[in-house]
């Protein structure tokens, strides 16, 4: 009896190597960053987890093409630079949109830097370019500082130039808190996030501040509320 012996024969390329290539990490961490790109829509500056769902993706396209029987994931590159770029339109799109359509018509935008005193001028707290805005009806954005224990209907409440003071136990300095008054039918829900005030803006020194220690030179007499 003979036993007949078939000599081997190695696998070809279709057979073997193919069948095994690993899956770009680069592609994968593209689409994971496109996933994300949706916070753009949050905040512009957040448009660099898009940007870096691009380069991620080109930089997988770059790896397939040099190892391409040892790398697969050409269409999930392909998907995540795509998802990415529409997520980098939309969010910057949206940001566009926000700052030209932000300060309601009859409004003119100013901001805290407008309301501190002038560097070397000693004793001032109220500087002529706060004085100018005397009467004028102004848009201004800040955040509401704690204090009073309503947290829906507030009427009256002290907007502060940022966080750090309104939601961590600060006091803010007294050229960064300004005190709105809302007109009817206008009230506040107490939030964290940033609000939008139209107003008329008065300097009235030497008012007890609301919520707050110390007094209060800039108020706002508000007829819009975002």
């Amino acid at each position: 009896m003979s036993i007949e012996v078939h000599p081997y024969e190695s696998p070809s390329p279709a057979e073997g190597y193919e069948a095994y290539r690993a899956l770009s990490s680069a592609a994968v961490a593209s689409v994971l960053l496109a996933l994300l790109g949706g916070l753009t829509l949050l905040t512009p500056w957040l448009g660099i987890i898009p940007l870096l769902g691009v380069l991620s993706g080109m930089l997988a396209l770059r790896q397939i093409r040099l190892r391409a029987s040892e790398l697969a994931g050409r269409g999930l590159a392909w998907a995540g630079i795509g998802l990415s770029l529409v997520c980098l339109a939309a969010g910057w799109s949206y940001a566009t949109y926000d700052y030209l359509t932000k300060v309601p018509p009859g409004y003119t935008e100013i901001s805290y830097a407008q309301l501190q005193p002038e560097e070397g001028v000693r004793g001032q707290v109220v500087p002529p370019l706060a004085k100018e805005l005397e009467g004028k009806r102004v848009f201004i954005e800040g955040y509401v500082f704690p204090g009073s224990s309503k947290t829906r209907g507030i009427k009256q409440f002290l907007l502060v130039r940022d966080r750090g003071t309104c939601c961590f136990g600060g006091n803010p300095k007294i050229t960064d808190r300004v005190q709105v008054t809302l007109k009817d039918p206008l009230s506040l829900t107490f939030n964290t996030g940033v609000n939008r005030v139209g107003c008329i803006f008065h300097i009235s020194p030497a008012n007890n501040a609301i919520d707050a220690g110390g007094d209060v030179y800039y108020h706002l007499d508000a007829d819009y509320l975002q």
